[in-house]
């Protein structure tokens, strides 16, 4: 195999996938998703990457960042990785450029994966072959009937931990949470989410409130902005229930100051947006230096060659939305068994492929 690997082509769509119901959260609500997907060609080899992210993402990989990549090696990742990162310096390291970052690194590594002719989850040299998978969705805008038949339906196909989101009204978040606990039983872990709804004052009412129904994971009580109140939520919250944030960092220095800050007992990280895997492993790799479990968010056909190689991480979401999207779009996207998710070892690179004919009627 040659040791070079001149970039040819770099490609980005943008695909607006309509949700099965309105859905919504403490602070937004949405009925649509975008994936925005990145192809690398280089020698032979085309790499895909993917992120969601709102249409703007696709424009600027084509009309940007695809200049940056042309005509230089493929397979010096890192090299890449600075590339890009110098050419977003003008143009903002957050928000939409660092989810295009974060798709066209995910796609030089696939590429990579893809010429060596191993599986991405191989070539990371893995601490594990599966991670445990939690169920994720029970949005605000279910019906009691409806959050507590998907928390029950995880649990029944062997998912053995399940996340709701809460935040529009405490009294009622109350009430719907000890609902989700008697529908799921005593032995599936319950998993929150306000997505940084609530106050400080009423964030630790909600965490007493919640631990008597036996939550053990209380995400974004506060905004993730406010380390303050998310290290005074870890001070006073119920033994048991772990504090946990860090969906929104889009580099290094977010994950650091979040550490440093001693405002999480799990750090999260999403390799769509906090720079791909490059900038996950880089995640990871605090999370290890600081001794904290570390999460992947969301995107789990991505996370899961991901997760096995961080050696601090404990569980992978898997959440409806993307589950849904993944699994229409994606051949190869995996499925858990007995609560796991595992990577394909037989299949190169991520191991999985759009599904061109079903994502037409969705390209924007």
């Amino acid at each position: 195999m040659e040791d070079r690997a001149p970039i040819e082509s770099v490609e980005a769509r943008a695909y607006i996938v309509p949700t099965d119901a309105p859905e919504s959260d403490g602070t937004l609500e949405w009925t649509s998703t975008t994936l925005v997907v990145a192809r690398v060609a280089a020698a032979g080899a085309r790499g895909i990457g993917y992120t969601y992210a709102d249409g703007a993402t696709a424009t600027l990989i084509r009309e940007k960042l695809a200049a940056v990549l042309l005509g230089r090696d493929a397979l010096d990742i890192s090299a890449r990785y600075v590339d890009l990162v110098r050419a977003l310096r003008n143009l903002g390291r957050a928000g939409v450029g660092g989810m295009a970052l974060s798709a066209l690194d995910v796609a030089l590594w696939d590429l990579k994966a893809k010429r060596l002719g191993v599986s991405l989850g191989l070539l990371l040299a893995p601490a594990r072959r599966a991670i445990r998978a939690y169920g994720s969705g029970g949005f605000t805008s279910y019906s009691r009937e409806r959050l507590c038949g998907q928390l029950a339906g995880w649990a029944r196909d062997g998912l053995t931990a399940v996340k709701m989101k809460v935040g529009r009204d405490a009294a009622a978040d109350v009430r719907r949470v000890a609902d989700a606990r008697a529908a799921i039983g005593p032995d599936v872990e319950l998993f929150v989410d306000a997505n940084g709804a609530y106050a400080q004052e009423v964030a630790l009412r909600q965490a007493e409130a919640f631990g008597e129904s036996d939550v053990h994971w209380f995400e974004e009580p506060v905004s993730s902005d406010d380390l303050a109140g998310l290290r005074l939520l870890r001070e006073r919250r119920p033994a048991g229930m772990a504090i946990a944030a860090g969906e929104y960092g889009y580099d290094t220095m977010y994950f650091r100051r979040m550490l440093s800050a001693g405002a999480v007992d799990t750090l999260q990280a999403d390799a769509t947006r906090c720079g791909g895997v490059t900038g996950f492993l880089d995640a990871a790799a605090l999370a290890d230096a600081f001794g904290v479990p570390l999460s992947s968010h969301c995107a789990p056909a991505l996370h899961v060659a991901l997760c096995c190689a961080a050696r601090r991480a404990i569980h992978l979401e898997y959440f409806h939305d993307h589950v849904r999207i993944e699994s229409m779009l994606f051949d190869g996207a995996p499925r858990p068994r007995d609560g796991m998710l595992a990577f394909d070892a037989t299949r190169a690179g991520l191991g999985i492929e759009l599904k061109e004919r079903d994502a037409e009627c969705y390209l924007h």
